[in-house]
């Protein structure tokens, strides 16, 4: 009624549709944080590393925007881009046959498989990164998941190149059967020569890594890390309820009780993530004898096999500790 008494021009120009989308508030100007509630501004959000700047809560990365994190200026040499999982079984539940769920999710994700890996520098440190998406098909572990990440392991066998794993997972890929459960032993075995090799294989998991991931080559590393929060475990707390009968303590399966019980070596926050992977690596350059940065490396060296990365983990863990407490 307001408007009734004041006056208009008798004509008034009609506004446009590209005037009405311009007055449109965009639908992710503002993310709400599903452990504290709070409405945080996304670009705030962006530059704290998806943390919550209110509680710390931990947002999930999809790999592309952890290696973003973890890369000097974004730059990263892929490995094995062009493998694609196939569907040896002919495979279809109540969602369809396996092959279009692939095709599916392809687009939906932009990546072709579950796992990205390949070469990059961290503050000048040479590393292989071997990163988890888990909007592809939940990260489940497949054929080529384990394919991928035993070619990343045997070219760092080979180069003398720190492994850094991401892990975060539902599981073993239940559409490819027992070819995805020969994964675990296939992906643990890899590792293994790679500890025979003396060279390091750090790993994080994130919020969730569960089932046969967890159960393999995500928990064999040298130096085990996990971000704040990260629930982690094999089976779900549920399904182990069921089974046990019994009522699980306060905060079963999350980092913080794992760290507690010795199933974690440490638990790291993302803000300060490449300070501690920057620790642990200069610790095992140093072990070696070796240059802590590409720029200080003669043209044409081979890094040499490094000392036993389980004695030099266990000095790196103090510094690292200390350095992701922020001291």
């Amino acid at each position: 009624m307001r408007g009734f008494f004041h006056r208009h021009g008798k004509f008034r120009p009609l506004a446009t549709d590209d005037d009405r989308a311009a007055r449109q508030i965009p639908e992710d100007l503002w993310v709400k944080c599903p452990r504290c509630q709070e409405l945080l501004y996304s670009k705030e959000l962006e530059d704290n590393a998806r943390v919550c700047p209110k509680c710390t809560y931990h947002f999930r990365l999809r790999a592309r925007e952890r290696l973003a994190l973890l890369t000097d200026d974004g730059v990263f040499a892929e490995w094995d881009a062009d493998l694609r999982p196939e569907d040896p079984l002919a495979f279809a539940d109540g969602g369809g046959p396996y092959g279009r769920k692939l095709e599916d999710t392809r687009a939906k994700s932009g990546e072709a498989e579950a796992l990205v890996t390949g070469r990059a520098t961290l503050d000048g440190r040479p590393l292989a990164l071997a990163v988890c998406d888990f909007d592809f098909l939940g990260a489940s572990m497949g054929s080529v998941f384990g394919e991928k990440l035993v070619r990343a392991a045997e070219r760092c066998a080979a180069e003398g190149l720190p492994l850094l794993t991401v892990s975060a997972s539902g599981g073993a890929r239940m559409h490819e059967g027992l070819f995805s459960l020969m994964q675990m032993a296939k992906t643990v075995a890899a590792l293994a020569r790679l500890g025979r090799a003396r060279v390091p294989h750090l790993a994080l998991l994130t919020d969730p890594c569960y089932g046969g991931v967890t159960a393999s080559y995500a928990t064999v590393a040298d130096v085990v890390m996990a971000e704040p929060g990260a629930l982690i475990g094999f089976a779900g707390p549920r399904v182990i309820e069921q089974i046990t009968k019994q009522k699980l303590p306060e905060g079963f399966q999350t980092a913080e009780f794992l760290l507690a019980h010795g199933m974690v070596d440490l638990i790291v926050e993302r803000t300060a993530l490449r300070a501690t992977l920057a620790t642990l690596l200069d610790h095992y350059a140093r072990a070696t004898g070796q240059p802590d940065r590409v720029a200080d490396a003669p043209a044409g060296a081979r890094p040499a096999a490094m000392a036993d990365p389980v004695a030099i983990a266990e000095s790196a863990l103090v510094g690292a500790g200390a350095e992701a407490r922020g001291g």
